[in-house]
């Protein structure tokens, strides 16, 4: 808890909580929004907000609606209002995470065999050559942005190998990523709501000329994801019509590019951030996977996650009505001393660590082999190769809810 928090008395606290809104948060809360999460879990748990929805941030909580049938991830209800008629409507309905079974099924069938550890076991050292080239670069120059020059670019780039396309025509793709999942925040403007359309449709453009391509045999090197999708449509296997294939396709570098940028820039920024933990994992290399598994939880790449209620149900002693949206703090969750003991302590040899970042239930991340795998050589690598490093300059949040990360983070080698 803050000190401001701290100073507090148990009915300003309270009334601090009634009175949030996560459509109308503030920067001091998109720069930390810890101190309001500790507020929500002891005052109001089950915050229900101007609009009707209600806002979780107890661990248990969030852990059991991810488990509960009762709550859909299905967006079309409450995408329609916010979207209208637009490529982001189409999009963000037809994806893999907003959707439940039976499309939800048939499209994780399908990209299900790409993401097994032993699939995923012969892109490792593609992936570490990738690492050790950005690394090689940014030990020459002195320094590097550890967002902007190395965590964005190394899910861009095995996304792209996983979906075939070339290097030469990725340079757009962590652009349309980011409007597309920006308008996911709570109050998108309507500039982000513009952006978030046109990059849709362009990706959509492009990645029907791209498929057409690779199922014409013209791409020879890459996309084991991609071959996956359109190996259905060759043996009969139930296969996805041409938007679900092309919106999945956005789907899945958006899921692996935001999230993987996030986490490994959070880690590096969380160790220089507590120099006894980065001492303690430069002389045990061993602890790096879990590490990995507290930069998790200790920042959450995603900090939200959202259900519709499908029938009357009771969730942390409150009865809430059928249609009821959610929103679950996944963040907050991460952050709850009923589950984890010294919370906002960064302990990269946390016992148990049953963090919310990946999810759960049937929409458990189907990618989370891969983001682990990526956040370990990415940091496991820079501290092997870079013996000592430092903040070289200001940062800067990412400034967005749902998202927590950097857009600038700096650092220079000692």
């Amino acid at each position: 808890m803050s000190a401001e928090a701290s100073r507090l008395t148990n009915d300003e606290a309270r009334a601090r909580a009634k009175a949030f809104d996560l459509r109308k948060a503030d920067r001091a809360f998109l720069d930390d929004p810890y101190p309001m999460y500790s507020l929500l879990r002891e005052h109001d748990p089950v915050h229900r907000d101007s609009g009707g929805s209600v806002f979780l941030t107890r661990y248990d909580d969030v852990a059991g609606v991810y488990r509960d049938k009762r709550f859909s991830s299905d967006k079309k209800i409450e995408f329609k209002p916010k979207f209208g008629d637009s490529p982001l409507y189409l999009h963000h309905t037809t994806s893999l995470v907003f959707n439940d079974p039976p499309l939800h099924t048939r499209v994780r069938k399908h990209l299900a065999p790409a993401f097994t550890p032993r699939a995923l076991s012969v892109m490792e050292p593609r992936f570490e050559e990738m690492v050790d080239r950005m690394l090689d670069a940014a030990l020459a120059r002195g320094g590097m942005d550890i967002v902007t020059e190395y965590a964005a670019g190394l899910p861009v780039q095995i996304i792209g190998d996983m979906l075939g396309v070339p290097t030469s025509e990725r340079g757009p793709l962590r652009d349309w990523s980011l409007a597309i999942l920006g308008a996911l925040e709570p109050a998108p403007s309507k500039d982000a709501l513009d952006w978030g359309n046109r990059s849709v449709s362009d990706f959509s453009e492009y990645l029907a000329f791209h498929i057409d391509r690779f199922r014409k045999g013209k791409l020879k090197e890459g996309g084991e994801v991609l071959g996956m999708l359109l190996a259905g449509e060759d043996e009969g296997a139930d296969p996805l019509t041409e938007d679900e294939l092309i919106q999945n396709c956005i789907f899945l570098l958006n899921a692996g590019h935001e999230t993987t940028t996030n986490l490994i820039g959070n880690g590096i920024a969380a160790l220089l951030d507590h120099p006894g933990e980065l001492r303690r994992l430069r002389d045990d290399p061993s602890l790096m996977e879990s590490a990995v598994e507290e930069f998790l939880r200790f920042e959450s790449s995603n900090q939200l996650g959202n259900r519709r209620l499908m029938e009357r149900a009771e969730i942390g002693g409150v009865m809430l009505e059928e249609g009821t949206l959610v929103t679950l703090g996944i963040g907050a969750a991460n952050r709850d001393p009923a589950q984890f003991p010294e919370p906002d302590r960064l302990d990269i040899a946390r016992t148990p660590n049953r963090h919310l970042a990946f999810g759960g239930g049937v929409h458990a991340c189907a990618g989370m082999t891969l983001a682990r795998m990526e956040g370990r050589i990415a940091i496991g690598k820079l501290l092997e190769r870079a013996p000592s490093f430092k903040r070289s300059g200001p940062f800067v949040r990412g400034g967005r809810a749902r998202f927590r990360g950097y857009l600038s983070y700096p650092i220079t080698f000692e």
